[in-house]
């Protein structure tokens, strides 16, 4: 018996160890895995770029090709002129033109500056070969501030994850109905959105356009009202979910290293991810007067619908089983009348004063019987207390000065009679009630204890 019971704690302990480690590994693994393998190598992966004249493209479509397979997505335009407005348009990433023999390449430093050196390496590389010099100009340059052109990555990180820390905050608020939690997300959402923009501008780390302070507020929104929306579906797991969508898969696919550079696998989550579209949306308003915006704020405004429809889901979910619960309740609560006569009133559970004789017209008991101690004296003021098959109290009454109770009125069917008295082990019993039948129930509390002593003194 004492092997089966060490085998058991092990094996309690195995269990418990799992279920703690379970989650750090996973996230250990997740972040390993993905910010590792989006990171370790950047290298340009189906990057579009427009080349100005058909025949100019073929050649550098060729050329780029062979240096980086599926690295380049080259198309042609009309002009310079085109391959330059494709740039702002954000349809390129890079567009070059060579007419006169002076080569130009059209970059953006708001994409992000190793893209950008990484495009002005390769293109000075083929100018090269044509004993050219490359001339780059760029055409959304970031503020000063912002050399790298990652600064809106990290503001939206910082309206990103909070927005998972406040849903989780907000599970702890159990006074908190849904339709208030989802106002206080959409409140602080608001705050968050405004103080960033405002810092941001302090420290001259975005230029002047208040617009960005309603992507800041998307961005909270969405991650804030899809993660109060998961939790309740999720349980326990719903830490692990909430890490993995906004920190393991956001930020390697937000455009700390630019998009173009990352790998396929990244880039279709960067399409869908809030964080990746957030930081889309905040560049297109502040550096290309507002190209290519309303895709990314669409996806933000899905992730927010689907955190409603999700909170609208358990919200009838919680009803639904609600309803169940009461319908069963009165299925089974409702007693049946008497097949004799149907307008006989059923009596309801009542303590009856304990007498030798019973007149003409008193109900009697259906219930009775005596408490006793250990020395079968009987035990005055010991509280008896009946309760149905489900737990429900039915009638609670104390014993006299000899130990005696009564009830009536009570349900037909197995009852459960519980006896107290201070300073001792209370009893439960199990009795069966049948129609017609008196039933007795006697009962011995063991134990005496010094409360005990006082409280018999107190009374005499």
């Amino acid at each position: 018996m004492r092997h089966r019971e060490v085998r058991a704690d092990g094996t309690s302990l195995l269990r418990t160890l799992a279920e703690t480690l379970m989650f750090p590994t996973i996230l250990f693994l997740g972040l390993l895995f993905c910010f590792t393998s989006a990171f370790h190598a950047p290298r340009p992966h189906d990057a579009r770029v427009v080349v100005a004249h058909p025949g100019t493209e073929r050649v550098i479509g060729g050329a780029l090709r062979k240096a980086h397979p599926g690295g380049f997505d080259v198309t042609a335009v009309a002009n310079a002129g085109e391959a330059r407005r494709a740039v702002l348009r954000r349809d390129a990433v890079a567009g070059y033109a060579a007419e006169s023999g002076h080569p130009v390449l059209y970059v953006a430093q708001a994409n992000g500056t190793s893209l950008e050196q990484a495009l002005a390496q390769d293109f000075t590389e083929l100018a090269a070969r044509d004993h050219h010099k490359l001339t780059i100009t760029d055409v959304a340059p970031t503020v000063s501030k912002d050399r790298n052109g990652t600064t809106l990555v990290y503001l939206g990180v910082a309206w990103s994850v909070p927005g998972y820390i406040l849903a989780t905050t907000l599970l702890r608020v159990v006074t908190f109905d849904r339709r208030r939690k989802v106002i206080t997300i959409a409140g602080v959402a608001a705050f968050f959105g405004a103080v960033g923009y405002l810092v941001g501008r302090w420290l001259d780390y975005l230029p002047d356009d208040p617009s960005a302070m309603a992507i800041g507020f998307l961005l909270t929104m969405a991650v804030g009202t899809f993660s109060a929306g998961v939790a309740p579906f999720t349980r326990k797991f719903f830490p692990l979910v909430g890490m993995g969508l906004f920190i393991v898969l956001s930020v390697p696919t937000s455009g700390v290293a630019p998009v173009p550079l990352l790998p396929t696998f990244f880039q279709d989550l960067h399409a869908v991810m809030p964080l990746g579209n957030a930081v889309d949306a905040l560049r297109g308003l502040l550096y290309f007067d507002g190209a290519e915006v309303l895709r990314p704020v669409l996806v933000l405004c899905v992730w927010i619908a689907a955190g409603v429809t999700l909170l609208a889901l358990d919200a009838w979910r919680h009803r639904r089983e609600h309803l169940t619960e009461n319908a069963e309740e009165e299925q089974q609560d409702v007693p049946e009348p008497p097949a004799e006569d149907p307008s006989v009133e059923i009596p309801a559970p009542t303590a009856l004063p304990v007498r030798p004789h019973h007149h003409f017209g008193e109900p009697l008991p259906m219930l009775e019987g005596t408490v006793r101690d250990d020395e079968r004296q009987p035990v005055r003021h010991a509280v008896v207390t009946v309760m149905d098959g489900r737990g429900r109290q039915l009638v609670r009454t104390t014993t006299n000065t000899q130990g005696e109770y009564a009830v009536t009125g009570l349900p037909e069917g197995h009852l459960m009679l519980v006896v107290s008295h201070p300073g001792r082990h209370p009893v439960v019993h199990q009795k069966l009630m049948q129609p017609g039948a008196a039933v007795r129930a006697d009962f011995t509390l063991h134990g005496h204890t010094p409360w005990a002593s006082f409280q018999a003194l107190s009374q005499h």
